[in-house]
């Protein structure tokens, strides 16, 4: 098939290199010149593993191509994937502007038959904007040209995007037209080969499904991480409980992680936006509201924790960050808990020290340059010199670490552990103060 997609940020570089990637032509389409012109040059703007890889062998194959042209990119597909950022807006709503003004150019371009998929992640009742968008474009030419809008939302975990698209359990498509249910047929073909995984339905319970989703893993996290908030408080370990419930089948281990809270591109905005949705609508959604107050409540742990430390005396003060990335295998610190931490402590007047292994760029770009942070080449010079570490992110060369060299190093010595790596016994048995999320002996750590 031959098929366009509008954007070349997170989704649409992962989704037109996957669908080149089994055969497909693809022409990607983005309004940044800068962008286009790297990508061309096999420089991937994002890190995300195995798509640098997975770009640069499908360029030299012809499968995959670049232009900010257009009119070359809506007369190229029969496909139109919109894939375009929708960022939130102050209230918490999904701002549409990029995905409306998509609409409005394939309506302004079209000739022929279009099929027009929103990959973007976007509020109930965006089909209905979208079909009016390119309406309004093809009326103002005064031509006839047919097209479909249906919802083919992403399902994209940012460190594992690749495998996702290719072995993911489901591909939604909200559509009432049997001519899109089969050219989505035909473009998923390669990938449901060995397992029937396209799931037929409303346009309006497609564009649900995608939130629905996000706010279910964001409300196991945020769960979990009230339970550990318990544990600490009744001397538990959160670790044994987060085994035994996960034991349990209707429960299962996915997500039930306790930690410094999650952040990303995804579960923030997508569960702001469906409770702005709510309230649009006068429903009140308290639920929702909840898992965000817990979320941003956890993110303010790791900064209270340290600040319990050190008796309340951080000016002046060199905190340690191991991991800035608000997961593993990525370089985004959107709603990053190092973020939090790290505001907080230039607050209180300390100092940071921080090593990551992929977000370093991306630091120095939100921050600049500054008297109060330190971007070290590892992890190694990030504890040099400092009074305490805080471990941010599960990164794999974080997992294991001598513990009697990390005493040596450290003046207090206090580690306060966001995502639980390391066994609290271990740790006080080498001299070390530790903190972790609901491991019972938290709050009596300097007793």
């Amino acid at each position: 098939m031959r098929i366009t997609v509008f954007g070349t940020g997170y989704v649409g570089l992962v989704t037109g290199a996957c669908l080149a990637d089994v055969g497909h032509e693809v022409l990607c389409m983005d309004v940044d010149e800068a962008r286009i012109t790297r990508l061309e040059a096999g420089e991937i703007p994002i890190f995300e593993p195995g798509l640098e890889t997975l770009v640069k062998a499908n360029v030299e194959a012809g499968r995959l191509q670049f232009t900010t042209d257009p009119t070359d990119a809506v007369a190229f597909g029969v496909l139109q994937f919109i894939a375009v950022g929708t960022p939130p807006d102050e209230d918490g709503s999904a701002d549409l502007r990029h995905v409306l003004a998509v609409a409005g150019t394939i309506g302004e371009q079209m000739y022929g038959y279009k099929a027009v998929v929103n990959k973007s992640t976007v509020p109930v009742g965006t089909a209905d904007r979208v079909r009016e968008a390119i309406a309004r474009g093809v009326a103002a030419r005064g031509v006839e040209a047919e097209f479909d809008v249906c919802s083919n939302p992403e399902f994209l975990k940012e460190g594992s995007a690749i495998d996702d698209f290719a072995h993911g359990p489901r591909i939604v498509v909200g559509t009432d037209s049997e001519r899109v249910r089969e050219l989505m047929r035909e473009c998923y073909a390669p990938y449901i080969r060995l397992q029937e995984k396209l799931m037929f339905m409303d346009v309006r319970a497609a564009e649900l499904t995608k939130y629905a989703a996000n706010a279910m893993l964001a409300t196991k996290i945020s769960f979990m991480n009230e339970i550990a908030n318990l544990a600490e408080r009744l001397g538990a370990d959160v670790e044994q409980v987060r085994r035994g419930i996960g034991s349990d089948p209707r429960i299962g281990y996915q997500f039930i992680y306790p930690g410094c809270g999650y952040g990303g591109s995804c579960f923030p905005k997508d569960l702001r936006a469906l409770a702005h949705t709510a309230e649009q609508l006068d429903y009140s959604a308290e639920l929702l509201k909840a898992v965000e107050a817990v979320n941003q409540r956890q993110k303010q742990g790791m900064f209270t924790k340290l600040r319990q430390a050190f008796d309340g005396k951080l000016e002046g003060k060199v905190i340690a960050l191991w991991g800035l990335a608000f997961k593993p295998n990525t370089d985004d610190m959107r709603d990053a808990p190092s973020r939090d931490l790290m505001e907080a402590l230039w607050a209180a007047g300390a100092r940071v020290q921080a090593y990551d292994p992929e977000a370093m760029k991306e630091c120095r770009r939100l921050y600049g340059e500054r008297d109060d942070l330190v971007l070290v080449a590892d992890r190694i010079q990030a504890v040099k010199g400092a009074d305490a570490l805080a471990v941010c992110t599960e990164w794999k060369e974080f997992r294991t670490v001598d513990f009697a060299w990390l005493q040596q190093q450290l003046t207090l010595p206090v580690v306060v552990d966001g995502r639980n790596l390391y066994d609290p016994a271990l740790m006080q048995q080498a001299g070390l103060l530790y903190y972790g999320v609901g491991r019972g002996d938290s709050l009596t750590a300097r007793e």
